[in-house]
């Protein structure tokens, strides 16, 4: 990995990490992302790494359940998804999630789930 690209990655993480603090503090109800992925994806792999802190859900789009997704998103992995609306795909866009989220917060609006 070259030196500008892991150091990119770090960034996002703390970009990620002040922002997420500041709505936490703020006690809004945090916004749910969705990443829709699949192995092999070395874009995916890259994405999961800068939001691994924030990781709340995960659609694996080649198990049978999720099919359609499969038939939507197979060419076009990583997308993601935030409270259910199609937000990017490729690469993380880190200026993009950041003014979404603070739009959700000012809207007060948004929830926060994990999945194991």
């Amino acid at each position: 990995m070259p030196w500008f690209q892991g150091n990119s990655v770090q960034l996002a993480k703390y970009s990620l990490q002040l922002l997420m603090r500041n709505l936490s503090a703020s006690k809004t109800v945090l916004p749910v992302l969705t990443l829709f992925t699949k192995d092999p994806c070395p874009l995916c792999d890259e994405a999961k790494e800068i939001l691994e802190p924030y990781k709340n859900r995960e659609v694996d789009i080649t198990l049978p359940e999720n099919s359609a997704w499969y038939e939507r998103y197979k060419f076009d992995i990583p997308v993601f998804h935030l409270n259910g609306q199609f937000l990017m795909m490729h690469r993380v866009d880190i200026p993009k999630l950041e003014k979404q989220l603070q739009k959700l917060e000012q809207q007060g609006a948004g929830s926060w789930r994990t999945t194991s």
